[in-house]
């Protein structure tokens, strides 16, 4: 089998494995929190039968390993469940299959992540090889220390002053982002300006110091020696030597940061009511919806890993080493 064949199977093979460890921990953490989760979804009002009966109808007095492994199965079918939300009041069912509750919020999330990504890759990767062409330059020292300024500001901090400046002082953007499924492709982009804007702020600085960081870092290699001996430009050296090696860590620092866009995005559509996945999840924790909860908590780990996956592959399919075995 080729090198890089195997690898690449020996990493899904670590995903999968990994998407399994995560979901048990998902799963173990929000059955070991404090409290009834029966009382907390009917009320302080609710007799001890009708508590027993809405536990036994959802299966909560089961063990929890039999519970988990429940799941497990009705999540490889596509099936992630019922909501609690709905079956308090009046003993009329109005819960909402869970898969129905979280498609058009990740479609969402997913929206505003792909807007971000195609304004802060491009940038990111513009900085950083522009820093690393002039580097110590006063160009490499203001891009350096812009983005050292926002890595250390809290993204809610970043969304306040953004809506401060460009909602309330000049009334450019909305300061909330609500948007439905009806909203034109314009419209969308307008109301969701601002949280695409603070995600670029947050994500562009980590891709930026990274690109330049593995452009530099190849640049003491002696095959960059010998280009320059040989006459190539600056330029030259960076662009046609430099940047073709450097795609494998560049790779996985983008992966990493589109993985922070869904994962990490919670913040930033709290602060802007933007309905996406991380607001549902909120508001789920918060009514201790716990079927929503996990399903929110297993996208958001299965984002992560295959994103990291996708990273670890374009890294291992760029390798010559690999690609040309001995």
């Amino acid at each position: 089998m080729h090198p890089v064949l195997s690898t690449v199977l020996k990493r899904l093979g670590l995903g999968i494995i990994t998407l399994f460890v995560v979901s048990a921990i998902i799963f173990s953490s929000i059955a070991m929190l404090p409290g009834d989760f029966g009382q907390a979804v009917l009320g302080q009002a609710a007799t001890e039968e009708t508590v027993a009966a809405f536990r036994r109808e959802l299966g909560l007095d089961q063990p929890a390993v039999l519970r988990y492994f429940d799941w497990v199965a009705a999540v490889l079918q596509g099936d992630l469940g019922t909501s609690f939300s709905g079956r308090a009041s009046s003993g009329v069912d109005r819960s909402r299959d869970v898969a129905d509750l979280v498609a058009p919020r990740l479609w969402n999330t997913l929206f505003l992540a792909g807007v971000t990504a195609v304004i802060a890759v491009p940038l990111a990767l513009f900085l950083g090889l522009t820093a690393a062409l002039y580097r110590n330059s006063v160009y490499d020292r203001v891009v350096n220390a812009a983005t050292l300024t926002t890595i250390a500001t809290p993204e809610f901090f970043v969304a306040y002053i953004l809506i401060l400046l460009f909602a309330s002082l000049w009334a450019v953007f909305p300061s909330l982002a609500n948007v439905d499924a009806d909203m034109a492709l314009g419209e969308r982009l307008y109301r969701v300006a601002l949280p695409a804007l603070t995600l670029t702020l947050v994500i562009v600085a980590h891709m930026m110091r990274m690109t330049r960081a593995a452009i530099i870092n190849l640049m003491a290699s002696p095959y960059i020696q010998m280009a320059r001996l040989k006459g190539a430009s600056q330029s030259e050296v960076i662009l046609k030597h430099a940047l073709p090696n450097a795609w494998a860590p560049i790779a996985t620092v983008i992966a990493f940061n589109l993985a922070y866009l869904v994962v990490g995005v919670v913040v930033v559509e709290v602060v802007f009511v933007y309905p996406g996945i991380g607001q549902l999840m909120v508001d789920a924790v918060t009514t201790r919806d716990i079927p929503v909860v996990q399903a929110c908590a297993l996208i958001f780990a299965a984002t992560y890993v295959i994103l990291n996956l996708i990273a670890d592959i374009i890294g291992i399919v760029t390798n010559p080493r690999l690609l040309h075995p001995r």
